[in-house]
């Protein structure tokens, strides 16, 4: 379901605007391009998926900094699509050097579209194609599953199902374990030494032509199926028949090792969880799989384009920091609950090992605040979700006990009543922002978060204690004197908790 890169320039509707490509990307012609968008929209990364060929008058972009060209650019190589199309002419007379330069360190080939040309031809002319292309290799991949579900009504096992898949898309196919084993492997006779390592070794090299989709059973990932498609084969039939066959593979590995009654305890602990069930519910499950009913715990939620393949890794992590722990994924959400044993330092261990959790670009993750027993489980998890929902830090990981406060407000305050608390204690120190583009509420919040310690609030803001001290006095003069020892201490560190609500 894609062409090169190099073929999407040959098109005519493209071929017409000469195209050039300006920088040294390794393998620039050879990526494959699975569809093609044009957009005038800078911010509009986290809405592809990877692959696209992106077309752009330069509009929007001939009137940004050349930091923000840059970003502009880290941004589209970090979704992995496969080129960047600039038409130059008057508004966006040549692709800034500095921004040519950033794409280059991230990847991302830039070509100049040196004549206008319609855009809509370019894309109905090659997303047509790719349709045409998709439609074939969806009904091949469907026969493909077809008959390897014929295959296992007469009694094939792992061997002969990835037989029938690897005949069909001439690739070699592995089964293997999340530990690694290999559960069953074939070769078909057109791959044959061409096709890279043997099937049955232990390891595929991790190339262009390595292919693999996740197999899960009753929500649990069970192995992994990889094909590793010759250099002239068909990666995007195999791809698709490889996705097609889960189902098969997932029934196959059922068959030949059914999961034990602790493991579906946690997948159905889960899905309670998930959907709010009743106590009764949950103090059944939680014992069934592992987990105290009475014992500490804390869930948390990952959103991310690639939620269900990070699965295995933070199980992985959860397995080394926890005593107990179940996940489950759906869609673009992946939730896991956590047992904390000995309460704060697990947790604390926990969000550490979350920080160095390695997630595509623009993931967000929470971990919930402690429940007391499994019944709070359901309330650590909406906690959670909440606190993304907030978008308060742009991503990363966030601790959702530390915007408590935001999250009551939230709930349980209006916006005017929130904007007026706000304005009668800090209006003067927001409206000073506003006019000198300044950092004030900013530094009051940081300030007030360390408990008032000016040299600990001056290090988080990378500031000299000189420097932090003449802000902290202009503050002072703004919101009516120094607010240490007195009862305004605490509705000014409010009143700046909610001001971020307020600039969402």
């Amino acid at each position: 379901m894609s062409i090169l890169l190099g073929q999407a320039l040959e098109r005519e509707s493209l071929k017409a605007a000469e195209p050039r490509l300006l920088n040294s990307v390794a393998d620039a012609l050879t990526r494959p391009v699975r569809w093609v968008h044009s957009s005038e929209v800078l911010d509009i990364a986290p809405l592809l998926s990877g692959g696209e060929l992106l077309l752009s008058g330069g509009q929007a972009l001939a009137l940004e900094s050349a930091e923000r060209q840059a970003q502009y650019v880290r941004a589209l190589a970090a979704r992995g699509i496969a080129a960047l199309a600039l038409e130059t002419g008057s508004t966006l007379p040549e692709v800034p050097g500095p921004m040519l330069e950033a794409a280059e360190a991230a990847g991302l080939p830039v070509i100049e579209l040196r004549h206008v040309v319609p855009f809509v031809a370019v894309m109905q002319e090659i997303n047509s194609l790719l349709v045409s292309e998709s439609v074939e290799q969806l009904q091949r991949g469907d026969q493909t599953s077809h008959a390897m579900a014929a295959e296992l009504a007469h009694g094939g096992g792992l061997d002969q199902l990835l037989a029938v898949l690897a005949e069909r898309t001439g690739s070699s196919a592995r089964l293997v374990s999340p530990s690694g084993l290999t559960l069953g492997s074939a070769a078909s006779s057109a791959a044959g030494s061409a096709a890279g390592p043997a099937a049955g070794s232990d390891s595929l090299a991790e190339d262009s032509g390595l292919i693999t989709v996740d197999v899960p059973v009753r929500g649990v990932l069970a192995a992994r199926l990889e094909l590793h498609v010759p250099d002239d084969g068909d990666s995007g039939l195999a791809r698709v028949a490889g996705e097609r066959s889960v189902d098969i593979l997932g029934l196959a590995l059922l068959q030949r090792m059914p999961p034990g009654l602790k493991e579906l305890a946690g997948i159905e602990l889960m899905r309670a969880i998930n959907s709010g069930s009743q106590s009764w519910q949950l103090q059944q499950l939680g014992p069934a799989s592992g987990f105290p009913v009475n014992g500490q715990v804390a869930a948390l939620v990952i959103r991310s384009t690639g939620a269900g393949h990070l699965r295995s890794a933070l199980d992985a992590l959860l397995r080394i920091h926890v005593p107990h722990s179940a996940s489950y994924a759906d869609n673009a959400e992946l939730i896991a609950l956590a047992s904390l044993g000995d309460g704060a330092a697990t947790r604390a261990a926990l969000m550490d090992a979350l920080r160095a959790l390695e997630t595509p670009a623009g993931s967000a993750i929470a971990l919930g605040p402690v429940g007391k027993g499994i019944d709070e489980a359901p309330w650590s998890l909406a906690e959670a979700r909440r606190t993304l929902d907030l978008d308060l830090v742009g991503g990363g990981v966030v601790d959702a006990e530390a915007f408590a406060v935001e999250r009551l407000a939230e709930e349980h305050l209006d916006p005017a009543t929130r904007e007026g608390f706000v304005q009668r204690q800090l209006g003067a120190v927001v409206e000073h922002d506003r006019l000198r583009r300044s950092q004030l509420l900013r530094t009051l919040t940081v300030w007030l978060d360390t408990g008032c310690n000016t040299a600990q609030a001056a290090r988080e803001l990378h500031l000299e204690r000189q420097s932090m001290h003449h802000r902290l006095q202009r503050i002072f003069e703004l919101c009516g004197g120094d607010p240490r020892g007195t009862g305004r201490l605490a509705a000014l560190h409010l009143a700046a908790r909610l001001a971020r609500l307020q600039l969402l």
